[in-house]
């Protein structure tokens, strides 16, 4: 049976929650989170796939983007906040527990529903991002930088540099994706690259560069990677990331020490016993976790992990579907049998 992709938006008196659904209104919810800056048009490959097989698939745009709730102060995008959005479309739906699956700023977000709120949760997917039990910042993951690729001296902050660009100079980071939002989406969403391993990242040098652009005041006008983008998906992206604009998007780069504070709150010190499935982007070379340190916290605070290599960069979920389905779909499987609907039983 094929299912339609349709759109709801729930409400509460705090926030706003616009979603895409798929799959029977009964079916087991797995509910697809997406980062930086993104929509849930990102997750339109897996939609379809995992309601085909009897899930109730959820894909809502998070606060800041698209038709969610955007907020004028940066605190409004610190984690434990979009962490009660989630918890509030969960209960819309009328479920105890669903299974999330998270990528780039997504995964942090279902990581920290994992840790916060384990009786939510069945298990934890995620995307390029690793788990930090003592928070995703740079306080937790620049000790672990590759320094053979990234010398202190030259590279202080690693391919983690942009995320310090932010809080430098935040109004010229979000102004400059705001000038040309369709250059923006086309110079962001690129697949990857085996040259690019062992090598510097292009997000290593935006400091020393002035700017995401070479310190241009705007994206480059480059074509579109139709390995990743549509000309439809391209239209859509450039659409709501206009109409928002950036500083919400950027916004979540901004709370670093709420984070950490947030962290500290989770419940058995962020340690998860649940299911859950790491998937590394083999070509992702800012969430590099193939050849430095980067996956080892996530590997000592989850009892119960699985780790796929996906041949992508860092747009997986959009860059090779069928690696990412496959790999949700057969540890689900497996570690899910009685979630999945019961064919042929009179």
């Amino acid at each position: 049976m094929i299912h339609p992709i349709t759109e709801h938006v729930t409400k509460s008196a705090r926030h706003t929650s616009f979603y895409l659904a798929c799959g029977p209104a009964d079916g087991t919810p797995v509910i697809f989170v997406h980062g930086w800056p993104e929509l849930s048009l990102s997750w339109r490959h897996q939609l379809p796939v995992l309601a085909a097989l009897g899930f109730r698939a959820i894909a809502p745009d998070m606060r800041g983007y698209g038709r969610s709730g955007c907020y004028a102060q940066q605190a409004d995008y610190a984690l434990e906040h979009s962490v009660a959005d989630m918890i509030e479309l969960l209960d819309s739906l009328g479920h105890e527990r669903a299974i999330w699956v998270g990528h780039d700023w997504g995964a942090p977000v279902v990581w920290s529903i994992a840790s916060h709120h384990p009786e939510r949760c069945h298990g934890v997917a995620a995307l390029c991002v690793p788990h930090f039990a003592d928070g995703f910042a740079p306080a937790n993951f620049l000790p672990l930088v590759d320094r053979a690729v990234y010398p202190a001296a030259e590279y202080p902050a690693g391919q983690w540099d942009y995320q310090m660009f932010y809080i430098e100079n935040f109004d010229r980071a979000h102004t400059a994706f705001e000038a040309d939002v369709t250059a923006t989406v086309k110079a962001l969403f690129r697949k990857g690259a085996p040259a690019g391993r062992k090598k510097p990242a292009r997000t290593a040098t935006t400091r020393r560069d002035g700017g995401w652009f070479g310190g241009a005041a705007q994206a480059p006008d480059v074509p579109r990677d139709a390995d990743v983008l549509s000309a439809a998906d391209l239209a859509a992206y450039a659409a709501a990331l206009g109409r928002t604009g950036f500083a919400g998007p950027d916004s979540w780069y901004m709370n670093h020490d709420r984070n950490i504070a947030y962290a500290r709150r989770a419940a058995g010190g962020g340690k998860l016993a649940m299911p859950v499935l790491f998937l590394h982007g083999a070509f992702d070379y800012t969430c590099e976790t193939m050849d430095s340190r980067l996956a080892e916290p996530m590997r000592r605070d989850c009892a119960d992990l699985e780790e796929v290599v996906v041949q992508s960069g860092h747009w997986m979920a959009q860059e090779a579907p069928v690696a990412v389905n496959a790999a949700l779909t057969h540890w689900l499987a497996r570690r899910f049998p009685a979630l999945w609907p019961v064919l042929g039983k009179p």
